[in-house]
């Protein structure tokens, strides 16, 4: 009597293919961030990736690198978070409808923790992507 020594893989490729599918269903799920409407501009492109991207909601919400802060964290927080990872600069990226005044304010609390690089995150207008 001879031995068949070969491993059934039909079944285990079934089940590798179902696990794909839901992993290409979930992925796009998945991802977070915050939800901003950028302002639009004629503005050359930023270069650097390294630094800090902090984002203003259009409801007020501070999130620093993805990390939602209050009010109260960010101007206590941010001068230690500047001083260690800030040295590419900030990136700011505030929702279209958010008001100049919140802007400007969130700007200054950013020169008093010691960052001098900062840059407003815009997108291109339709024309020029």
């Amino acid at each position: 009597m001879a031995v068949n020594g070969e491993i059934n893989v039909v079944s285990l490729i079934d089940v590798m293919m179902l696990l794909m599918v839901i992993f290409m269903i979930t992925a796009p799920m998945m991802q977070g961030g915050v939800d901003i409407a950028l302002p639009k501009a004629d503005a050359p492109a930023l270069e650097s990736k390294s630094a800090i991207i902090v984002s203003l909601s259009r409801d007020g919400q501070i999130s620093v690198d993805g990390k939602k802060w209050s009010r109260a964290e960010f101007e206590r927080s941010f001068a230690a978070l500047a001083a260690q990872k800030g040295k590419d600069g900030v990136y700011l990226q505030a929702d279209k409808d958010v008001s100049h005044g919140e802007v400007i304010s969130l700007l200054a609390l950013m020169r008093a923790a010691g960052i001098e690089n900062a840059g407003i995150v815009t997108e291109p207008p339709e024309g020029n992507q």
